[in-house]
């Protein structure tokens, strides 16, 4: 259908063709409600987060079965000489050793009663986001994955797998996983988000409008 001095406003089927590709399933974009077109009736928030939570989870848990599997406990496998090895220890405490010399009951206690409150806030964080907040919903699956493998550490060898050292001469910073890794990224990614997002362009609204029939 032409008006407007021969300009197309509605094609036939009777969809603006102001929403190009956005209109088309294929393209897997988003709708104006953040549901995501191609995975019905999930908002693109939520596949975000799902994604980057399988996705994170998944690799720590292969790579702590591998090291479990492959270096003797204690030992070291150098991969940059003088700045990276790999290793195999165990953190029975939380971040930086924190509460690790506490009896095994209470330390299992407080730190995974901790982490599950941190979960419960994490999603009740997610569920509070715009359906758009692709970024945000990103860097909160990176988290929650990350405090769910060393959960998992936790119940199943009451400590948690590390791996990663990284050190200069004789300094090294305390070993540490890939799951602390997904979740000092995710953290940092919603630092930058909070704090660098720039305001809501009035115009941008106004020219995402369909033009008048």
């Amino acid at each position: 259908m032409f008006e407007n001095g021969g300009k197309e406003l509605i094609p036939h089927g009777g969809r603006p063709s102001w929403q190009g590709p956005l209109a088309h399933p294929c393209h897997g974009r988003g709708r104006a409600d953040g549901t995501v077109i191609g995975w019905p009736g999930m908002q693109a928030k939520t596949r975000f987060f799902l994604t980057t939570l399988v996705v994170t989870l998944a690799l720590d848990q292969l790579t702590k079965f591998w090291v479990v599997g492959s270096i003797h406990y204690g030992a070291e496998e150098v991969v940059i000489p003088g700045f990276f090895q790999l290793t195999h220890v165990r953190n029975p405490g939380g971040a930086f050793s924190f509460f690790a010399s506490a009896p095994l009951l209470q330390r299992m206690v407080f730190i995974i009663g901790m982490t599950l409150v941190a979960i419960v806030l994490l999603l009740a964080f997610f569920r509070r986001l715009e359906p758009e907040a692709r970024l945000v919903a990103l860097s909160l699956g990176g988290i929650l994955g990350g405090a769910l493998g060393n959960l998992i550490d936790r119940i199943v060898y009451s400590e948690v797998i590390d791996f990663l050292d990284v050190f200069i001469g004789n300094y090294h910073w305390p070993a540490f996983n890939l799951a602390d890794s997904f979740i000092v990224i995710g953290v940092g990614i919603l630092l930058v988000e909070m704090f660098f997002e720039p305001e809501d362009d009035p115009g941008a609204v106004v020219a995402s409008e369909p033009p008048p029939t």
